[in-house]
């Protein structure tokens, strides 16, 4: 007899993130308040609009369904003409602003798996009158872009939800042109931290979700090719656990 086979789980962990991420797009539809997880750590983590000082002129649904842990757009120093894109770029926020800072010489696009959020983002976006942003439905891990055709990734709490960063790394890497840059806000586990107790801070779905340690994150940037890695910590979101900014860049 044949040994049992381990069924692998990481498609049941991604539709479990797409269901959670389409069920609280629908409650912004609804006009509710929405967050990600604990009310005091979304008010003292830096997560949602908290993270934002510039969103007076955005559209109230843009903000009121930002879920990231920071300000990618400030990490990435944007500058006008270039190609942006925001990995899981949820309700748009990220892609507004970056819209926004590229001018109308440059391109924002922003990628997500969940059809119910990108809908969401179009309209906020047609709101904004960002005529220079593009929302694709997609996986991070295969993104639906050219080689070399994207000046900046940003991303705001996102890769952690992947169930395969080793792919979003490379894929990230691929479509960035040489001289590229990556700015993202991500949550981080010390390394001092095991599997179990990362567990124990979080299911799968939610703001600490399958948190990757700073030692593998820094090692799978560098295994995909990236250079100029810099990990810097900004908020304690649980015992050992931290919202962070991370650089990178494509020589």
């Amino acid at each position: 007899m044949p040994p049992a086979r381990c069924p692998d789980d990481r498609e049941q962990s991604r539709a479990a993130v797409a269901a959670r991420y389409a069920d609280l797009a629908r409650a912004a539809q609804a006009g509710l308040s929405v967050n990600d997880c604990d009310p005091d750590t979304f008010a003292v983590g830096g997560f949602g609009r908290t993270g934002y000082p510039d969103t007076g002129d955005l559209p109230d649904g843009a903000v009121r369904v930002s879920l990231g842990c920071g300000n990618p757009v400030a990490v990435a120093d944007l500058c006008p003409g270039e190609t942006v894109l925001d990995l899981g770029c949820g309700g748009g926020i990220d892609v507004l602003l970056s819209a926004r800072r590229v001018g109308p010489a440059g391109k924002a696009y922003g990628l997500d798996m969940t059809g119910e959020m990108l809908d969401l983002a179009r309209s906020h976006a047609r709101q904004a009158g960002a005529d220079n942003a593009e929302f694709l439905l997609g996986r991070i891990e295969a993104i639906p872009l050219p080689d070399c055709s994207v000046d900046v990734i940003i991303s705001n709490c996102v890769i952690n939800l992947s169930t395969d960063r080793p792919a979003v790394f490379a894929e990230s890497f691929r479509v960035l042109r040489p001289g590229g840059r990556l700015g993202v806000t991500d949550i981080l586990a010390e390394d001092r931290l095991t599997a179990a107790q990362r567990l124990d801070r979080g299911g799968q779905v939610g703001c600490i979700a399958g948190a990757p340690s700073f030692t593998e994150y820094r090692d799978g940037l560098a295994t995909a090719g990236f250079t100029a890695i810099a990990i810097t910590p900004t908020h304690l979101v649980a015992a050992g656990v931290h919202s962070a900014v991370i650089r990178a860049a494509r020589s």
